[in-house]
């Protein structure tokens, strides 16, 4: 039996599909459903407040501060 184009046939397919899967593993920018994530510290939802005005400067440094003075305590 001769295969003429032997790679331009089922074979093609396989290798564009393992591709497409190595590719939404490895580079897709969202967030994989029932992937574990590192749930944000304390520091970072005060950090995340102070960005989007919620409070004033001062607010965010005394909060720091007795945040720090926790994380040293402990």
């Amino acid at each position: 039996m001769y295969y003429n184009n032997y790679y331009w046939g089922m074979n093609l397919i396989w290798w564009l599909l393992w591709m497409f899967l190595i590719f939404w593993i490895f580079v897709t920018p969202y967030d994989v459903p029932g992937q574990r994530k590192k749930k944000d510290s304390a520091l970072d939802i005060l950090q995340q407040r102070y960005a989007l005005g919620q409070m004033t400067t001062e607010e965010y440094k005394e909060r720091k501060k007795v945040l720090e003075n926790d994380l040293v305590n402990k």
